[in-house]
């Protein structure tokens, strides 16, 4: 069985708790995820949720395609810097 097949059929108790980690940084024993580990934990995690059809803005990692100011009518400017000094203060 290849990884991606295992993922997928993960039980769902055991995808809460991966996500969980990958959510916190660190095992339920408090240990620290190694960078691996959090690699792998992610591609499983990713894995499981498409193959279950877990809603888009559900799924790990998902961002609102516009800031919420936007959406909200409330446009502002960025700001630009120049040599280091904020624009706004020139």
């Amino acid at each position: 069985m290849q990884f991606a097949d295992a993922a997928r059929q993960l039980d769902p108790e055991i995808y809460r708790r991966l996500r969980h980690a990958l959510e916190l940084g660190k095992w339920p024993d408090g240990r620290v995820l190694s960078e691996q580990q959090k690699m792998i934990t992610m591609e499983a995690v990713l894995h499981y949720e498409q193959s279950n059809d877990i809603p888009e803005n559900e799924r790990v990692g998902y961002l609102e395609s516009q800031c919420k100011s936007v959406t909200a009518g409330n446009e502002s400017s960025p700001l630009r810097f120049v040599n280091g000094a904020n624009k706004a203060d020139l």
